[in-house]
This record gives structure tokens, sequence and C-alpha cells, in this order.
């Protein structure tokens, strides 16, 4: 992709999620023309750049145009404005998107797959994804009846420390589809943040997981077990952690999240708690937080808590999970058990439903936005290519092995987990259509879901040339770089 004399010139509203470091000014290259622009590193969000001129201008440039050095500095930085983490700090990543910021990788695996160079056993029952930053792999799980946090180290899968993230007897919420976390950690300036599937919300130290504060989403808050339990990740934001307790006293809070003190409620929002995780959105000139409810899609204002708006999604039906997707002043959403998927238009004084049919129908894999289209497993069976525009159907695949999973998106190709077969296998982010490159099965099944119905469930992620796979207490790191 070129970076457009015309996109280095045009204004962009702020997209930052916190302040200007000057640790964060380079000069940029575009890696076909050589042109150079010097500037502050603002956020980086969807595949662009924001960056800041000295003459206090904001303007946007393509990631993928950028020199190899520039991409590789964007990468270790994440998201400029949550608190300069770079890595993989929470669920889906710094902007919430699930794609991976790697370049290079291999665009073919061998016929076993590609190497496989560690494998842990600590981290317990659970279905948490990775959170990676500085060299540490942070999971929750449970052990012994105790939720954790559990660190490990990115290079030998060593464990590094574990912290108490709560009683964990999985009565009420387990349902026979197994217990332990479900949401991934967050990590933003030397903290971690945690919740457990009971609802206690917990920070720690990053570097050896000292216990700093903790809230209970029930006791404190008045929330409600959900029930298959608090499934969230929490979303850091500047100053704030912003979490989903549920309840009539107002469903999102936003905490000091040094402290854990409230700074407000969205008292006008009284939905319980589902599954789904806050996205950060902009729109009618507002910075605002995104959630997903069973029957409604909501923004609230950023800094007070204020509703701003809804979408009702009637179609709504026993859970709804998969994390919305904000792009172009656009919300996707989507949700399984026949419900459907719809594109709202949030740009204006009023939330517009642009289109809404029941192509995707996702249960919780997730779904990644690339170039336009969108790519996630339907109930309707198999992987699917959407147009995210026009919410057309433009391709499926389907057959063993291809069913139903997860997904994540990483240098032009999809990474997708089969959550029967727990097979593993990569194919071209294309609206061509459907070409795999490469697959393999996990060398171990773990025993704990034994007696369960629960499957491999948890989201891959590719950071650093690494593929993080996850079934239980089994943590698996591939080689993809090669």
């Amino acid at each position: 992709m070129k970076i457009k004399s015309a996109l280095l010139l045009a204004l962009t509203a702020i997209l930052a999620l916190g302040g200007i470091h000057s640790a964060l000014a380079r000069t940029w290259t575009d890696a076909k023309t050589g042109r150079t622009l010097s500037g502050d590193l603002v956020s980086v969000k969807e595949g662009k750049v924001s960056v800041k001129r000295a003459n206090g201008k904001v303007i946007q440039l393509e990631l993928e145009a950028l020199s190899k050095e520039d991409q590789d500095f964007v990468a270790k930085q994440g998201n400029a404005g949550g608190g300069g983490e770079g890595g993989w700090p929470s669920f889906r990543g710094a902007s919430r998107s699930d794609r991976s910021p790697d370049q290079g990788l291999l665009k073919k695996w061998p016929e076993n797959g590609p190497k496989l160079l560690w494998q842990s056993e600590v981290c317990g029952k659970g279905y948490s994804g990775p959170a990676i930053v500085d060299g540490k792999v942070y999971y929750t799980g449970t052990i012994d009846g105790k939720a954790k946090i559990i660190c490990l180290n990115s290079e030998d899968g060593k464990e590094v420390w574990s912290s108490d993230l709560g009683d964990d007897p999985a009565d009420g919420y387990s349902t026979g589809w197994g217990s332990g976390p479900r949401g991934t950690p967050t990590v933003s300036d030397g903290m971690v943040y945690a919740i457990s599937a009971n609802g206690s919300l917990t920070a720690v130290a990053a570097a050896d997981g000292k216990r700093l504060w903790s809230k209970e989403f029930v006791k404190d808050y008045g929330g409600k077990v959900s029930k298959w339990g608090y499934s969230e990740s929490p979303l850091a934001d500047g100053d704030k952690l912003i979490v989903t307790p549920g309840g009539k006293d107002g469903a999102i809070v936003a905490l000091d999240k040094k402290t854990g003190k409230t700074i407000w409620r969205s008292k006008e929002l009284t939905d319980g708690s589902e599954y789904s995780s806050v996205i950060i959105a902009e729109g009618n000139g507002k910075k605002q937080y995104v959630q997903l409810f069973m029957k409604t899609l909501a923004g609230v204002d950023a800094e007070t808590g204020k509703l701003l708006w809804t979408s009702k999604w009637p179609k709504g039906r026993t859970a709804v999970i998969p994390t919305p997707i904000y792009h172009d002043g656009k919300v996707y959403m989507t949700s399984g058990y026949g419900a459907g998927c719809k594109l709202v238009d949030i740009s204006g004084a009023e939330a517009k439903d642009i289109w809404q049919n029941k192509e995707m129908q996702n249960h919780h894999g997730g779904v990644v936005l690339v170039d336009g289209y969108l790519y996630g497993f339907s109930d309707k069976g198999g992987l699917l290519c959407q147009d995210f525009k026009t919410g057309e159907k433009v391709w499926v695949e389907r057959g063993q092995g291809i069913g139903k999973g997860a997904v994540h998106y990483a240098d032009g190709l999809l990474y997708c987990v089969d959550e029967s077969e727990g097979s593993v296998f990569i194919a071209e982010a294309t609206s061509k259509g459907f070409s795999e490159k490469g697959r393999f099965s996990l060398p171990k099944e773990t025993k704990l879901r034994e007696g369960t119905r629960g499957k491999v469930w948890t989201h891959p992620v590719v950071l650093d040339g690494k593929l993080y796979l996850r079934d239980q207490d089994l943590v698996f790191c591939y080689d993809v770089k090669g």
C-alpha cells in the first residue's frame, strides 16, 4: 500500500487513548518512496498509525507502507495511548481488532506444521487467552479451586509467578462446560488486571504478581454472575479501567486503574452483564465506550459514562459473546444462536442501522476485519468472508476441520483453530476465496476437559514470530517466523 500525499496532508481527529510522549518521536519513512516526515506516535488502530507533527496537526499513515524499522518500532510500542505497552496487552490486542502487528511470517507451513518451541502445563482450568508484554505471557486459570493469574516467560514457557484471583468453586456458572476464568488479563503501566468467572476483579504488579487492589462485581456493584460466568477482559484506557459488572445501578463502571476507586457508572444503562468486552470508538465527535448486551448495543461517553446511544438487538438470545468491531464511524456486531449480525452507523447524533442479516452467526470465536472484509466462523457452518459495507456473503468454506472455531489475523493470513478437532490452520485473508496454507493438530489433549462438554475455545495469538495456543492447562508456543 502507498502513503498518498493527500493522506499525509489530511487532518484527523486525535484517536489517542492518552497523551503524547516525547520518547515516541521519530522520523517515519515510506518503504517504497523513501520519503520521510517527523512526528510523535499518537496511536495505532486498525492498521493506521496516527502521528502528531510539530505544528500540532495529526495525520494518519498506513502501517503496512512504512519501513521495517518503523513497523518494528510500532510493534514494540503497541497502542501508545494505552499506557505505552508494546506487545499484546489485552484480549484482541491493543486496539481490540485481533490483528497482530507481526510481519515476515511464514506464508506456508511445513507438512507437520511449524516448530514447537515450548509447552507449559501450569495454567490450570479455563479459557483465557494470553496477554503478552515485555517478554512475559499472562493467563488466568483455576488450580485446586483457586482462580489465579499466571505469568510465564515467553522464551521458554517457564512460570515466573502466579497470584490468587479469588476462590473458584464453579457453582452456578460452569453448567457442564468446564470451570475456570474465561477472560484474558489486561496489562497496563506495570499492572495486570483480571476478572474471575465469579466476578472478582484483581489488580496485581506485573513484575511479581503482588496484589494491589481488588473489587467484587456482585458485592460492590450489584452485578449478577451470568449463566456461564463473567467472561469480560478489562479495558485499560489512560488512567481508567473499564469493566461491565452489569445491573440496575449502572452496567459499565470506570475505575481509577491505580487505586480501583470508582470514577463513574453508566447509570442510564442497566442491562445485565453478558460475555463481550468493551471497545473504544468515536462517534459524533465524542470518544466513547461500546458494549454489547443481550438485547442492546450501546455507547457511553468516555469521560462521564453518560449514555449516548443504543441500538436494539431483539434477536439476541441465550448468550451474546463476540466483541464488536469499530471502523470508520461504524460498529459491527454479531452473535450466535440464530441471531445474526448487523452494522450500525454511530457518526451522527443518533445510531442508525445500515444493514442486518443472518449470514454471520458467530458464537464466540470472534471476527476480524481486513481490507473491508470480515472473516469468522458462522454457526451456519464454516469459515465465512463477509463484505463489511454491505453485509453480503463473499465466500464460505466448510469441511473436515473447518466447521467452527476461533480466528486471528497476522501478516496477510487467518490463523484458525477448529474447536472440536483441536487442529490449527492458516488461510489467506482474501476476498477471492479460501486458500489454505498449512495445518497441524495440537500434540496433546488436556485431561481437564474430561467429563465436560468443553472444547478448544481459547483464541490463538501471534506475536514476535510466535503462535500461542491453549487447551486448558496446556499452552503451546510455535515458531511461525521460521
